[in-house]
């Protein structure tokens, strides 16, 4: 037996141990043996001790803790050990005022806005549905219309002739009794900064980690933040014209336009930052750092159990929300999918278009943090222009790209250079991290791009 989330051993008791019961009861339940070393060797108590401890401790428990978990005397290998077993508490428990938690196989005191989401689970209501001071008049017209339109656009039976207060009381962004939520502030509020002062998106534009060349703050609702930021997000882009594919439009056909980075995977992004952070956090925002080959999309609020960074990869995977009723609004305005598809599409996308894969990032500490990276297509011919690259290699590299590989002969057939020249060409290219070399002599040897793992 080691020690887990569940278990924790104590060779001795001590009265600063009460806070492990404690974090038991506010998390799942869990086993404080006494008169066990940490590595899970017996060591006992004597029977003096047994005896005190049987007598002391669920009164102290009781009094300190308002709970009364079992007590126990248990015999291992001729030795006595004090088992006391704590249930999970509907209620959180607390120690002088403090509240702990189980983390893995310690216990941590809650920060002030771990102890407010933890409140909520106990309530079974999410942050956004807890009213706010307001009224209707303190909402947007505009972008309730907008919302409205999207609604019916998205089929939504009852978005039709119904009054707006009706429609925001039928998808509960309103109270039964009339009051906005907080939800309802930060999808149309006029000013939801005046009521969350942090509930913004900062755009900042890079040159490297330090070099900040631009900062703009998109402020308003969530719909205003999430165009806002949109443009800002594109005006740092380059973008070019695909001449072969034309899209058919309300205006008629037009080229395909091909950016960086496809422009529906850095929505699908920004949607899941603004429906997904963590809003009870008012020191931090939404933030977007664009580099000249990457750009990161954070959000406050780690991910939420049991989801994983390698489920958010999959077509499709469990959803869990934070804020359920930011969620079901953009639900039905068909913003994003309900079945937790989103992840998955940015992936996708990125793929389709030759880029890397964006990375997951999760940030544990704290409250915790959600990063979304994603990295531009770094050998595309402007770039290998710059790295001082010949025509040759250029077209090796793209050649590269669509094929997965490129041999010695293979690049002297295709150029029409000698051997000597093809492997100066080739090893400059892995000099320059742009190909890694398979393999160790001869016949063996291919090349292939550098993934970004690599680099």
């Amino acid at each position: 037996m080691m020690e887990n989330d569940k278990v924790e051993f104590k060779e001795s008791w001590r009265d600063e141990y009460l806070k492990v019961i404690a974090g038991f009861a506010n998390s799942d339940g869990g086993t404080l043996y006494i008169g066990y070393a940490d590595n899970g060797e017996v060591v006992g108590v004597t029977e003096e001790q047994a005896k005190r401890l049987l007598e002391e401790l669920p009164n102290k428990i009781r009094n300190k803790l308002r709970i009364t978990p079992k007590v126990l005397e248990e015999h291992f290998d001729g030795k006595i050990v004090i088992k006391i077993d704590v249930l999970r508490s509907d209620q959180l428990v607390a120690l002088d005022g403090r509240y702990y938690f189980r983390s893995g196989s310690t216990t941590q005191e809650l920060t002030e806005s771990e102890l407010k989401n933890l409140l909520l689970e106990r309530t079974d209501k999410t942050w956004d549905s807890f009213p706010v001071e307001g009224s209707l008049n303190d909402l947007d017209s505009e972008t309730i219309e907008r919302w409205k339109r999207l609604l019916a656009l998205n089929r939504v039976s009852y978005a039709g002739n119904e009054s707006t207060e009706w429609l925001l009381r039928k998808t509960k962004l309103v109270t039964a009794d009339g009051h906005l939520t907080r939800a309802c502030m930060l999808l149309f509020g006029k000013d939801p900064q005046e009521h969350f002062i942090s509930a913004y998106t900062r755009v900042g534009r890079f040159k490297d980690g330090t070099t900040i060349l631009d900062t703009v703050d998109i402020k308003g609702n969530l719909l205003q933040q999430l165009d806002g930021s949109l443009e800002v997000i594109k005006k740092h882009l380059n973008v070019k014209f695909d001449t072969s594919v034309t899209e058919l439009t309300l205006e008629g056909t037009r080229r395909r336009e091909i950016w960086d980075y496809p422009l529906d995977a850095l929505r699908e992004a920004l949607i899941n930052a603004l429906v997904h952070r963590d809003y009870s956090d008012y020191t931090s925002q939404i933030l977007i750092r664009i580099f000249d080959d990457e750009i990161w999309f954070s959000n406050p609020g780690k991910l939420l159990p049991p989801l994983t960074t390698e489920d958010l990869k999959k077509e499709v995977h469990d959803t869990v929300h934070r804020n359920t009723l930011l969620a079901e609004a953009f639900y039905l305005a068909g913003l994003i999918e309900r079945w937790g598809t989103g992840t998955a599409k940015m992936v996708r996308l990125c793929t389709e278009q030759g880029l890397p894969e964006p990375v997951f990032i999760v940030k544990e500490t704290g409250t915790g943090s959600f990063t979304v990276q994603f990295f531009k297509d770094i050998y595309n011919e402007e770039n290998l222009m710059d790295l001082g690259l010949n025509d040759r290699q250029i077209s090796a590299v793209i050649y590269v790209k669509k094929q997965g590989s490129i041999t010695n002969k293979q690049y002297q057939e295709m150029f029409g250079v000698s051997k000597r020249t093809a492997t100066r060409d080739l090893t400059d290219l892995v000099s320059h991290e742009i190909f890694d070399q398979i393999g160790k002599s001869g016949k063996g040897i291919t090349y292939v791009l550098r993934t970004m793992e690599s680099n």
